[in-house]
């Protein structure tokens, strides 16, 4: 009899480590690295939507668009979500990662502000003009610019436009290319600057508002939550997604931004 109720609890002890340790394994933190401003307000909302499905998130924040993908290719981040598809594909050519994307967030309308002008056609003769020095960014820039006839570029420059495809610049404006994050602060020594949407808005710049010029509503530059390839199907990035686009996501989008950010599902 003794040794009937030592083995029964021991079977009990057991089953209680394993569940113990299944409960452990379900609340260990996915960790996802965003950008400060808008990328982090939006994920820490995706972070309440995903605890209800028992998905537990960790934000890790940064302050440039380098570190989330070194971090994310290191093992430091399961996931990161900042970043649109061009720069994504420019990432993993130049650096070899082997990343994918699961799903479009959000839009961020690239402007040009100033502090100096209200309107680009006050732009000056040499005039100083800020864009982001990444590659695609600075692409991004340059075609906004170009689009608003200060400029002309080569006809295949494409997305990756530098400043040495300029090929009309009857202003003769010179490109000043900055890391994205410093545009902001950089507006005093500038004539004015092309600035991600989510660098203006934690600048308190708002594209409606504030923007002498924006981007029009169509575009290839949705952000994305990218991931490690080997990760793709695993459980948590079903549950990231469905988190993600959830209708109170982009309720809280819609009504915290207003046209400053789109949502991109």
């Amino acid at each position: 009899m003794q040794r009937r109720n030592v083995l029964k609890s021991a079977a009990v002890l057991a089953l209680g480590v394993a569940v113990s340790g299944g409960v452990f394994a379900q609340e260990k933190p996915i960790k996802v690295g965003v950008t400060g401003g808008p990328h982090a307000q939006i994920m820490e909302q995706v972070k309440k939507v995903a605890a209800k499905d028992g998905l537990n998130i960790q934000l890790v924040e940064f302050s440039d668009y380098i570190q989330p993908n070194a971090a994310l290719a290191a093992g430091d981040l399961d996931a990161n979500s900042y970043q649109h598809l061009p720069y994504l594909e420019a990432q993993i050519k130049d650096r070899g990662y082997k990343f994918t994307h699961v799903a479009f967030t959000v839009t961020f309308p690239m402007g040009v502000y100033s502090k100096k002008i209200k309107s680009l056609d006050q732009v000056k003769q040499g005039a100083r003009i800020g864009v982001p020095n990444d590659p695609t960014n600075g692409g991004r820039g340059l075609l906004l610019l170009q689009a608003k006839g200060l400029i002309k570029l080569r006809a295949d420059a494409g997305l990756k436009a530098t400043p040495l495809d300029i090929v009309e610049n009857p202003k003769k404006i010179k490109i000043v290319e900055l890391d994205a994050a410093q545009l902001p602060r950089s507006l005093d020594d500038l004539e004015a600057a092309a600035i991600n949407g989510n660098y203006a808005e934690s600048a308190g710049l708002s594209p409606t508002r504030d923007a002498i010029a924006t981007e029009g509503p169509k575009g290839p530059y949705a952000n994305l939550i990218a991931i490690r390839e080997a990760d793709k199907n695993k459980p948590w990035v079903a549950k990231l997604v469905k988190a993600y686009h959830s209708p109170e996501i982009k309720q809280y989008v819609q009504t915290t931004f207003k046209e400053s950010v789109i949502t991109a599902w």
